[in-house]
């Protein structure tokens, strides 16, 4: 086990007084149990799933085909034609 020394600033021990005070827990228990759940979340954001990270992602609204992919051959045609103005 080892001892550390902290420096919080007045938020900090200003926080850490009220979840002692509302608690009941010691500061050292205070602190354990803040660490504890810090690293369970960190554990939970690294891993996420692909579609949890894709979700999150903005991609704007419509998107950049022009034109569905069933009509690909066509809409090639028509590009094609627009570029050569033919």
């Amino acid at each position: 086990m080892g001892t550390r020394t902290v420096r919080l600033d007045e938020e900090a021990e200003k926080s850490l007084e009220e979840i002692t005070r509302s608690t009941g827990l010691s500061v050292s228990a205070a602190l354990k149990k803040g660490l504890i759940v810090l690293r369970e979340e960190v554990a939970r954001k690294a891993s996420a799933t692909p579609y949890e990270i894709y979700s999150q992602l903005d991609l704007g609204p419509g998107g950049y085909a022009a034109s569905p992919s069933d009509r690909t051959d066509q809409a090639l045609r028509d590009a094609i034609k627009r570029k050569l103005g033919r």
